[in-house]
């Protein structure tokens, strides 16, 4: 007895210990509380800001859970982000995730999509609904967003009060002290998700990922100068050469008035031997 006591009051320092290190990383951060953070598809992850995402709950129950993603280099976030980007979970029908809440306040849900496996835009295309009631991403097409193999995150800032959820000045009502985010089935492909969390706290407070990289403006002036060395220095019109009727001699134009003097001279003198 004295031994599993013992036992106990450990796993409860450490546990502490534990919720200790974590609210000061989030702090540092400038984080909020998290609320509820998962790894779809994949297993528990603490990423570069502290954030501890659990195992995707429904492994083994809805949908089908992927690591194909783990076969390529995912842009815009750091090596120990990287599987957040990696793993998913997408399903042929419509599937969703309920998250408890249980104070008011402000809160932001942030959506983690990397595209992992088409190479064209107009592929996969899907909707987000949170609360049965708001879409909160319409028509969400992440290689026409960021192409391939690049992370995409799209944050949603709702509140709570007095059992309703307020989103863009909707409102519905909360079941069960949870709430659901949903992924809509579409025409085009299966809806999927990559990771998640929500943060009690403003937008302002979230980690965003690293910019897209922007293509540098052409210089026009070089542009036309490279244009110019192109091209040949005596280029060859194309098609046949007309002439140019401006160019005629004169002598083929005066040559119908000599032939029709030419003409009229014997006509004359006849007449005048008559």
């Amino acid at each position: 007895m004295i031994l599993r006591n013992v036992i106990r009051n450990n796993m409860w320092l450490v546990y502490l210990s534990c919720s200790v290190f974590l609210s000061i990383v989030s702090q540092s951060n400038g984080l909020g509380p998290v609320i509820y953070a998962i790894n779809s598809g994949g297993d528990a992850h603490t990423d570069s800001s502290g954030i501890r995402y659990e195992r995707d709950p429904l492994m083994n129950k809805v949908g089908t859970a992927s690591d194909y993603g783990k076969q390529l280099l995912i842009g815009r976030v750091p090596a120990t982000d990287q599987i957040l980007y990696q793993t998913e979970r997408y399903h042929h029908s419509t599937f969703g995730y309920d998250i408890p809440i249980s104070t008011d306040g402000e809160y932001v849900l942030v959506l983690k999509f990397s595209e992992v496996y088409f190479n064209a835009p107009n592929m996969k295309v899907f909707d987000v609904v949170l609360n049965g009631d708001h879409t909160i991403v319409s028509e969400l097409d992440i290689f026409d967003r960021v192409g391939r193999g690049v992370a995409h995150d799209e944050y949603i800032p709702f509140s709570v009060a007095k059992g309703k959820l307020f989103y863009n000045e909707e409102e519905s009502d909360i079941r069960g002290g949870k709430i659901r985010v949903e992924f809509i089935k579409g025409y085009k492909d299966n809806p999927k998700i990559n990771a998640m969390f929500v943060m009690k706290g403003k937008l302002d407070s979230i980690p965003r990922l690293a910019a897209m990289p922007s293509e540098p403006e052409p210089d026009l002036d070089e542009y036309r100068d490279e244009v110019e060395e192109k091209m040949p220095k005596n280029r060859r019109p194309s098609g046949p050469k007309h002439p140019d009727p401006y160019s005629m001699d004169d002598s083929s134009i005066m040559l119908p008035v000599f032939v029709a003097i030419g003409a009229f001279i014997p006509l004359l003198f006849c007449l005048c031997k008559l």
